[in-house]
């Protein structure tokens, strides 16, 4: 059989490899190291298809290092050491610089990224490892400081269109057909930045083909057959994302039924659960905030029950507080402040701090005016001064809106009893 048209698009040397110019252009920081011929321990952190594991098998060969490949989802600590023991006794015999490839890394527990740290740390192996998560998360903080954390971006519509090109082009099965891509904006909505998803969608669109010769590629065309053969839950692809979108505008939307319906589908599709609880917690902050902050204190206490349980406890846990986050009041005040202080950053700059905020640790800064001015709040009956603390240029700017909810109307009460007609609202 053959191998899937992403399989078989693979480069094989590094100058074929299309995307992340911003590691790999001539000047990039990665691709210098590759030049040097020395690299460090690696994370290659970005989302499906972005070319990590191809990038890692570049690497090995452009190095002509020896590259020992495990998967996080089948290995455990006696893989580990099994490539650790053969590198290390392997003597004049074993090439030096061997690297091993861990391929969701995030995967493994802190028992077994435990198991890597000697032999990262005596450079007995060159560790790349790979995640589609936030290695600030997911990696243990001992084995992330003795690692390089590269971000890879989803490809751009001109990477895939690249890729496209060369696979009609090079790839022999493709040749053998007259194939005239018409409209490209399906399959390139549909990959969503991920190259080895827009080969295999093609692929899938060809193959409906069979007896013809000649095919005309348009979006019709790709709509049409393309959905009717992707799996409806792909918890690495578009559905993924769909899904978590579902669940994420139910709890906002208030309906604990809806919610724990897409929650049992992301569970039944085997979605990572501290994924869920990290969209949770984030959620509990954005859309509940200061209506009730209980809920961002239940969203941490979840994610941190968790990553301790396990699965499929967890599942327990999540739903509890999915159905909590969904019966709360709902507030957006403290994200939509934030979001319009920052717009408000962006256009004004990097305004000068007032002087009598200012710091004033030195005889010259005091010489200089720095503090002068400033009331210390606790000389002052209930604990308040009116006085100002915003740049000059933008003095008397209100950033927090409140809501409807009781909880933002009783914070909006007290800052216009601290500030009277300063801040309306």
């Amino acid at each position: 059989m053959n191998a899937p048209l992403a399989e078989r698009m693979r480069p094989k040397i590094l100058d074929h490899y299309i995307g992340q110019q911003h590691l790999l252009a001539p000047n990039a920081s990665l691709r210098r190291a590759l030049d040097a011929g020395v690299i460090p321990s690696m994370i290659f952190w970005g989302p499906p298809g972005v070319g990590k594991t191809t990038l890692a098998q570049l690497i090995a060969s452009h190095l002509q290092r020896p590259i020992h490949t495990l998967s996080a989802i089948s290995s455990g600590v006696k893989d580990v050491r099994d490539v650790i023991a053969k590198v290390e006794h392997g003597g004049m015999f074993t090439p030096k610089g061997n690297i091993l490839f861990i391929d969701e890394i995030h995967r493994f527990s802190k028992a077994q990224q435990d198991s890597l740290l000697g032999a990262v740390e005596k450079g007995i192996i060159t560790l790349i490892g790979a995640t589609t998560e936030n290695p600030s998360f997911e990696v243990i903080s001992a084995l992330l400081s003795r690692c390089q954390v590269y971000t890879l971006e989803p490809h751009s519509q001109t990477d895939l269109l690249q890729l496209l090109d060369r696979a009609l082009q090079e790839d022999p099965i493709l040749r053998r057909k007259k194939i005239t891509l018409k409209e490209t904006n399906a399959l390139l909505r549909i990959s969503g930045g991920d190259a080895r998803k827009l080969l295999n969608v093609f692929e899938i669109i060809v193959g409906t083909f069979q007896e013809q010769l000649q095919i005309d590629i348009t979006d019709d065309i790709v709509m049409q057959n393309a959905q009717q053969s992707l799996a409806r839950h792909d918890k690495d692809g578009e559905q993924h994302y769909d899904i978590i979108s579902a669940f994420i505008k139910s709890v906002r939307g208030s309906d604990p039924n809806a919610a724990i319906y897409w929650l049992a589908r992301m569970v039944e599709g085997g979605e990572d659960p501290k994924f869920i609880a990290r969209r949770l917690l984030i959620l509990a902050a954005e859309d509940i905030g200061l209506a009730n902050p209980n809920a961002l204190l239940m969203a941490n206490t979840c994610f941190e029950a968790v990553k301790n349980v396990g699965w499929p406890e967890s599942r327990i846990i999540l739903s509890e507080c999915a159905i909590y986050l969904a019966s709360s009041p709902k507030g957006n005040a403290a994200y939509m402040a934030i979001n319009q202080a920052q717009q408000l950053v962006q256009k004004t700059g990097d305004l000068p701090v007032p002087v009598a905020l200012r710091n004033s640790p030195t005889k010259l800064m005091k010489e200089l005016g720095y503090g002068e001015g400033y009331h210390y709040s606790h000389d002052y009956p209930g604990n308040f001064y009116d006085q100002e603390f915003l740049p000059e240029p933008i003095k008397g700017t209100s950033f927090f809106v409140p809501g409807s909810s009781s909880k933002e109307q009783e914070i909006a009460q007290q800052i216009k009893k601290w500030w009277q007609e300063k801040y309306n609202f």
